[in-house]
């Protein structure tokens, strides 16, 4: 009898093809019940119950050491729904205060996941969010009457003083976004929301805590599992100290109620801001709590625009506060030297070109041009540069330099400030003119209002101030920054190192000397304090779409700088009209605590003038 090869072979196959089936079973065995943790998640969701335990976030005090920002507990109803048993729905409406439909349409909102991604009948919900005290204590009385309910408590913000909202910022619940971008954080998580809440929000936020509780056969919470064996704590967030004074900010943010603008303070030493007013301004108070999102749609539909932090986000024409900036570029460049003189009959005229000025005498170098802000000098000193082609060889190459000069000193981008939202502002390249005249098709005459800080040129009230801060510290300035100190952690370095011009120092002395010569005897004579040396220079801004912009920087002790303050007030008129006052009140009441007596009527006509008036809600 011959053998059958091919049912041997056939034998081998269906041999092979067992043995193959086989390893695929155990192989997803081995993965379902080792590598795969869904199914294991899954029974411990039967028979564990894990609760988030939510950190304190880190506390804000000023550079005094005043609490600002403060913790208080709020708790939100949460349920697992598949745990919910028949319960009273009467007696929970009456004991929560709200109506049954309110109740009703609160599960259904719960469940739709269009706005409840999350939802899962095995995984707690929030039903509803931050109870009031008087709610809370009347549910915990009664919680054992609703199987499934419990109360997670949660962490919200509040404010000692209403004052310096755009700088604070405020918390917010999170959005998809924030949840795909940072594993940190589930649905009905909190989060920093502008300002410093935002830009240190790791630091802030802490680390959450786990609490497990374990269930029985019936999903009943037994108490802590194995004694609470396996919690984890929550650490609490790092508390920030601010270079803030709050007593200034809310002492500079009431001399601006019923004005649009920005005061900025600088300590020239350090970079830290001393204080940030943006008005009109909002108190911090209105967003906490469960009016939140009410309050925040009143303040995005005002027309005076309350959330737009006028001091870091705004950008204006410097005017006249620009000048220093051009005496410096100048005397770098060798256009001219301390003893250069300037023609001014009424203003800069050549040719067909007239650029007005106000009187005084004439021809002036540069400090009597900064003391007297002279518009004319700034002119013909920028036409001297630009149109020197025998030193540069064409107005756009001359244009770069100048431009470059301008941005080391912290103009054309953004500073860096420690605040979200900072504007860049404005200075323009050669390639901007090129593109706008055609090339070779300008010069200094084209644009000769730049000179001036005008025309294209725009700028933040904080690089007004930082400008202002570099020229008190004769050449040098720190990125300025609004945190001091975070708890147990070294600032970043860019807010410890000082940044230095392309201007060599010696030059900032004699811009220094002509701002002091402004408050002695030119324009800022109302910035002149008795027994403190106070530099600074005026600015009056064109705004054609209305009244001219007010705007002052100015510094203090002329010797030792604490102080560099800049003012923008739109609509202001003349810079001695409202910034030079306001300007001179922040310094005094920094340096001395207190307003003179004789300067109590300037005082008083800052705290009640207004420029524009809130329109009524309707």
């Amino acid at each position: 009898m011959r053998k059958n090869y091919n049912l041997e072979k056939r034998k081998y196959v269906i041999s092979g093809f067992i043995i193959v089936i086989a390893l695929i079973y155990l192989i997803r065995l081995f993965d379902l019940q080792i590598q795969d943790s869904r199914y294991k998640a899954s029974a411990d969701s039967n028979a564990f119950l894990k609760k988030t335990i939510y950190p304190s976030r880190g506390l804000i005090y000023d550079r005094n050491d005043q609490l600002v920002v403060y913790n208080q507990p709020a708790y939100d109803v949460m349920l697992i729904p598949r745990d919910v048993q028949p319960f009273d729905t009467v007696d929970f409406c009456r004991t929560l205060n709200i109506t049954p439909e309110q109740l009703v349409k609160r599960f259904a909102d719960m469940r739709d996941k269009r706005l409840n991604p999350g939802y899962s009948a095995y995984t707690p919900q929030r039903l509803i969010a931050q109870l009031s005290s008087q709610d809370y204590g009347r549910l915990q009385e009664k919680l054992y009457r609703f199987p499934g309910f419990f109360i997670q408590k949660r962490i919200l913000r509040q404010y000692n003083r209403p004052t310096a909202a755009n700088v604070l910022g405020n918390i917010r619940e999170v959005s998809s976004k924030d949840i795909e971008n940072d594993d940190y954080y589930t649905l009905g998580d909190y989060t920093g929301d502008l300002g410093v809440e935002k830009s240190y929000e790791r630091y802030l936020r802490g680390q959450k805590g786990v609490e497990i509780l374990i269930r029985d056969a019936r999903g009943r919470i037994q108490g802590r599992y194995e004694d609470g064996a396996h919690d984890i704590e929550p650490v609490s967030g790092r508390d920030l100290r601010l270079s803030l004074d709050i007593k200034l900010q809310e002492y500079a943010e009431s001399l601006m109620v019923g004005k649009r603008g920005a005061v900025v303070a600088i300590e020239p030493a350090t970079g830290e801001i001393l204080c940030l007013a943006s008005s009109p301004g909002y108190d911090p108070r209105l967003l906490v709590g469960r009016e939140r999102g009410n309050n925040y749609k009143r303040l995005l539909d005002d027309e005076s625009w309350p959330l737009f932090d006028r001091a870091i986000m705004a950008s204006y024409p410097p005017g006249s506060t620009f000048k220093p900036t051009q005496g410096l570029i100048f005397l770098q460049e060798g256009i001219i030297d301390l003893n250069t003189p300037y023609p001014c009959h009424g203003g800069y005229i050549n040719g067909g070109l007239r650029v007005g000025c106000h009187p005084h005498a004439a021809p002036l170098p540069l400090k009597p041009a900064l003391q007297t802000s002279c518009n004319a000098f700034f002119c013909w000193g920028f036409k001297a540069m630009i149109d020197r082609r025998s030193k540069y060889g064409s107005s756009a190459a001359a244009f770069e330099i100048w431009k470059n000069h301008l941005v080391s000193m912290g103009y054309g981008y953004k500073l860096g400030v420690d605040l979200p939202g900072e504007n860049r502002g404005f200075i323009p390249n050669a390639k901007f003119y090129d593109k706008y005249y055609k090339e070779g098709r300008w010069s200094a005459n084209t644009i000769i209002s730049v000179s001036i800080g005008q025309g294209e040129i725009l700028a933040t009230p904080l690089q007004i101030a930082n400008l202002c801060a570099t020229i008190a510290n004769r050449g040098w300035f720190v990125t300025p920054h609004a945190v001091k100190q975070i708890q147990d952690t070294v600032m970043p370095a860019e807010y410890l190192e000082r940044r230095r011009p392309t201007i060599d120092l010696k030059w900032f002395e004699h811009v220094a000397e002509g701002m002091r010569m402004a408050v002695t005897g030119g324009t800022c004579r109302r910035a002149a304090l008795p027994d403190i040396e106070v530099a600074g220079k005026t600015g009056t801004a064109q705004n054609p779409h209305g009244n001219d912009h007010s705007a002052f920087m100015g510094f203090a002790p002329y010797r030792d700088p604490q102080i560099a303050v800049a003012v923008y007030v739109e609509n202001g008129g003349w810079g001695a009209t409202y910034g030079v006052p306001i300007g001179s009140l922040v310094i005094e009441k920094y340096l001395k605590g207190t307003i003179a007596p004789d300067r109590k009527p300037m005082e008083e006509q800052m705290l009640n003038s207004r420029i524009y008036y809130a329109k009524p809600k309707k």
